[in-house]
């Protein structure tokens, strides 16, 4: 189309306007770049317009044909340039974006319009260029009287067309030879032979006929004479060029089909057979009119007629076909790419996919198929990239754009690129399984299928990534493809009984208004991720929402939700620790020189996790790396609010101090903890830990299968000579081979040893160490927990409602922290008795649920851990005489336990007995094959007998 801005440039030397080099290329550049802005702004300004039409072919049609003529005549004769060019580039922008912006019957039906209307256009362009030149040469006769040679000069201009076709063939040849597709010799000879010329060069011939009348520049005969050339140059190409151009085909072979093509073609003409019998077979005999003669009906299908020999393979190469197995490879993969993009555009009509996710999916075939010849199937390839949060969303997070627009678009893009995933992956399954069908069992198609698998393989690494960091993302995306898919259900339902005759226009009409009413809404207003506030996501945190209310509303007003996007740096190790980050969502990566985690296969934490909790509370470097590993969703405490809280209450600092040992289980430990969640970790360390603090001189015992952490402090195993251990670190018993081998190679590979194996321990200063009992938990590496079907939720206590994976492990008695602060009214302090003797279920910091018991609670020792914290440093009394609970700990499938309060309070009456006995008969439908007495001193700290 560059000719035509060329012709104008031309045409308006020869009407007058004098042009220098310089505006010549103002010329050209004003006219073709303007062209195309212009063409570019209708078409953006249409496919959006389009997205607001709903399945209406009519509007759709009218909408495409006047955006057509608008964007012509604005730039034609609004701003002077090349309207031609510019619907030109209409057209191209619709076929490489707005391709899908027409589904179904709507595509075809348009299809269908614009093929007539060109067919009509082209057609009056040849009539009246035919009718012009008629009343030129019948009207006119001295036309040819004044340009005798007319004939000649038209013979000589066709000469002229096809030697100029020639050179510039030939100039380009070596370019279109190795650059872009390739170009053979013989393709050449076509291109050249092959160029007709048709309604372009006519429509050109007549605007100067209609410029010649009104002109001083052109004559009227001028113009005549140019629309005679014209049309004898394309009359000459028709009749000439167009008629010889199947017998150069001939003469250069390339009117047969390869040899590939043809083994297919001849293995689909045996397929066809095999369906003509089988539908014969279910066709030729009824009830009403008996069978039918299979000769006279093979006699008809003239198609199978000329079917001979038997049925080969088409994969099937003898010793002549040395290049027949690339051509079959190359074939096969064009087949299945061809497979792939009609799954696609399945896909489409059934609003799995959006129109913008299906045209990049069939524009990564597009750009496949290019490749085929030379590279394996690469269709991933281009939709490798978006899979990947793109770079500038970082530099979004640091600027001024607010962090709920950077969360919109950052979950907006994961949504996009799990439904491309999805996509790809099932239409390549189809693909597959069409082929496999059609083809059957070859070495060839086999070949192609292993290929497909691997590039699958990209893909479902990254949902699974997404199913583990942001399931809720999959969800909503499976939500939106089946709603779009029932309702189409139901407009096909409603379809066919209207053509079956069970329903009359007017009910299928209404109907079918209602179903595209929820259609539009759903397009309108589809399932979105919903990203919850940071007040819920306080309450739902496992380590902020067990906290009391007063004291986790002051985190409210200072906490932020942050989204992190993947290979974002939370913190380093040795800096300073500036708070506590919660992870929501998602999974961070954690690396470290002084630990190594070669021992970790996965060195990684998921939702659920508190990451430098320990670091805010020691005052001490952070001791790791930790960075994103995906898209994380998180809440950031600053430091100074922890600290802050831990003077609220002592049992609130026990409780982050046991908090910070989950992660550090895991840093230190990973050859035990790495596979434990976080769930049954938090379990294990609020059921069988205990917490002490030291001070210089004391000693203490780490028992066997137990674990122990030193969270502050300086300490020196005993009956050694060896350095000071200081925290963090671990503390193994003595003689475990685990342990020690664990140990030996940390020290190899020249890192510290934060892991360290001793029965007894002497205090240097004072020290803070918990104990874990892992007795249980080393055979199973899991904890086993009572049912949480009797877990309930108090007016009091909304923190309790917490997601169905971490809810109520770790829940603060709310009962408890008020009695502290008023343990002095006695009123109030009689009240909260008779509240807990009532019955009411409270959760516990364990997350049990606890409630009334009867009967006195002997003390046991228990679990081999033996009391041995500091008599200087006492456990934290109980401030108040609590009643005797029987608490049940959440679980899937646990041994029956029964816990105790040390104390009993004489005061509460046995009124509610039947009450909690109803509860613990429910609770006893998981079966419980063994009792568990547990002696609870203080809210943070249990110590476990066996009966």
């Amino acid at each position: 189309m560059m000719a035509i801005v060329v012709y104008q440039l031309f045409y308006r030397m020869v009407l007058g306007h004098s042009f220098n080099w310089w505006a010549i290329i103002k010329f050209l550049a004003q006219v073709s770049l303007g062209a195309l802005g212009i063409g570019l702004a209708f078409g953006f300004a249409s496919v959006l317009w389009l997205g607001f039409i709903f399945n209406d072919t009519v509007i759709e049609i009218t909408l495409t044909l006047a955006v057509s003529y608008v964007a012509y005549f604005t730039a034609q004769e609004g701003s002077d340039v090349s309207g031609v060019l510019t619907v030109m580039t209409l057209g191209m922008f619709y076929s490489a974006v707005g391709r899908t912006a027409f589904k179904g019957e709507s595509q075809q039906s348009l299809h269908h319009f614009w093929e007539m209307v060109a067919y009509i256009a082209n057609t009056l362009i040849f009539i009246l260029s035919g009718v012009v030149i008629a009343e030129g040469i019948l009207g006119n006769g001295s036309i040819f009287k004044t340009h005798e040679n007319s004939w000649g000069y038209l013979a000589l201009l066709y000469v002229f067309v096809q030697i100029s076709r020639v050179v510039v063939v030939a100039v380009l040849f070596p370019f279109l030879r190795y650059f872009g597709y390739g170009l053979e010799w013989k393709e050449a000879v076509i291109l050249v032979w092959a160029g007709l010329r048709g309604a372009v060069a006519l429509s050109l011939s007549l605007s100067v006929k209609r410029t010649s009348d009104n002109s001083s520049y052109i004559t009227s005969d001028t113009g005549t004479l140019f629309v005679f050339l014209t049309g004898g140059i394309v009359f000459l190409t028709l009749i000439v060029n167009g008629s010889t151009t199947q017998l150069i085909l001939h003469i250069l072979n390339m009117d047969k089909l390869s040899a590939a093509k043809s083994r297919i073609l001849k293995y689909t003409q045996f397929e066809m057979l095999n369906k003509a019998l089988e539908a014969f077979g279910d066709l030729g005999d009824d009830e009403e009119l008996g069978p039918a003669d299979w000769p006279t009906v093979k006699r008809y299908i003239s198609c199978l007629n000329d079917i001979e020999g038997e049925r080969v393979h088409p994969h099937i190469s003898t010793g002549d076909d040395h290049n027949l197995d690339h051509m079959n490879l190359k074939d096969i993969r064009v087949r299945f790419l061809n497979g792939v993009q009609a799954a696609y555009w399945g896909m489409l009509d059934e609003g799995r996919i959006t129109p913008i996710t299906a045209n990049l999916l069939m524009q990564s075939v597009d750009e496949a198929l290019d490749l085929v010849s030379h590279e394996t199937l690469c269709d991933w390839k281009g939709l490798r990239s978006y899979m990947n949060i793109p770079n500038y969303y970082k530099f979004l997070q640091t600027s001024i754009v607010p962090q709920k627009i950077i969360t919109y678009f950052t979950v907006e893009r994961l949504e996009s690129s799990c439904s491309i995933s999805a996509a790809f992956l099932r239409a390549h399954r189809i693909a597959r399984q069409q082929l496999h069908d059609f083809i059957g069992d070859s070495e060839i198609a086999s070949l192609v299928i292993r290929e497909s698998e691997e590039e699958g393989e990209e893909a479902k690494r990254f949902l699974e990534e997404v199913r583990l960091s942001f399931p809720q993302v999959l969800r909503v995306v499976k939500n939106r493809q089946v709603t779009y898919s029932v309702l189409n259900h139901l407009i096909d339902y409603v379809h066919n009984l209207e053509k079956i005759g069970l329903l009359e226009e007017k009910e299928m009409v209404h109907l079918h208004d209602t179903v595209q009413t929820d259609l539009k809404r759903l397009l309108r207003n589809p399932p979105l991720v919903k990203i919850p506030k940071v007040h819920d996501l306080i309450n739902a945190n496992t380590l902020l929402g067990a906290l009391p209310s007063a004291v986790r509303e002051t985190f409210v007003g200072s906490t932020k939700e942050i989204m992190k996007l993947r290979g974002t740096t939370l913190y380093r190790e040795g800096s300073k620790p500036s708070g506590v980050w919660l992870i929501s969502s998602g999974v961070v990566k954690w690396t470290s020189k002084s630990i190594g985690n070669k021992h970790c296969l996965h060195p990684t934490f998921t939702h659920g996790s508190t990451l430098g909790l320990y670091e805010v509370l020691a005052g001490k470097p952070c001791i790791c790396d930790i960075v994103t590993d995906s898209v994380v969703l998180c809440v950031f405490i600053e430091a100074d609010k922890i600290l802050a809280a831990l003077k609220s209450d002592p049992a609130v600092e026990d409780f982050f101090w046991q908090e910070s040992v989950i992660i550090l289980s895991k840093l230190l430990l990973p050859q035990i903890f790495e596979k434990t969640t976080m769930q049954d970790l938090r379990a294990l360390v609020a059921q069988k830990s205990r917490m002490s603090i030291y001070i210089r001189g004391e000693t203490f015992e780490i028992p066997h299968h137990s674990v122990g952490f030193l969270l502050e402090g300086f300490i020196k195993a005993q009956g050694f000579q060896g350095e000071l251990l200081t925290s963090p670190a671990a503390l193994c018993p003595y003689g475990d081979q685990s342990f020690r081998r664990s140990e030996r190679s940390e020290r190899g590979a020249g890192a510290d040893s934060f892991s360290h194996q001793a029965t007894w321990y002497q205090v240097e200063t004072r020290a803070r160490v918990i104990l874990v009992d892992i007795a249980g938990f080393e055979a199973n590496r899991t904890l086993l927990r009572r049912s949480s079907s009797l877990i309930s939720h108090s007016v009091d206590h909304p923190s309790g409602s917490l997601t169905g994976e971490h809810g109520g492990l770790m829940s603060w008695p709310e009962e408890f922290y008020k009695i502290r602060h008023h343990q002095n009214d006695p009123e109030k302090a009689n009240e909260k008795k008779n509240n807990l003797s009532a019955g009411a279920i409270h959760p516990s910091i364990f997350g049990s649920m606890i409630n009334n018991a009867p009967g006195n609670a002997q003390r046991f020792s228990g679990s081999g851990l033996k009391p041995s914290y500091s008599h200087s440093y006492p456990r934290v009394p109980s401030n108040y005489v609590r009643p005797l609970f029987s608490a049940k700990s959440e679980g899937s499938s646990t041994i029956g336990k029964k816990l105790a309060v040390s104390e009993r309070d004489p005061h509460v009456e046995d009124s509610n007995s039947k009450e909690k006995q109803g509860r613990d008969d429910s609770s006893d439908e998981s079966g419980a094959e063994d009792e568990l007495i547990v002696s609870i001193d203080s809210p943070s700290r249990l110590s476990f007998r066996h009966v």
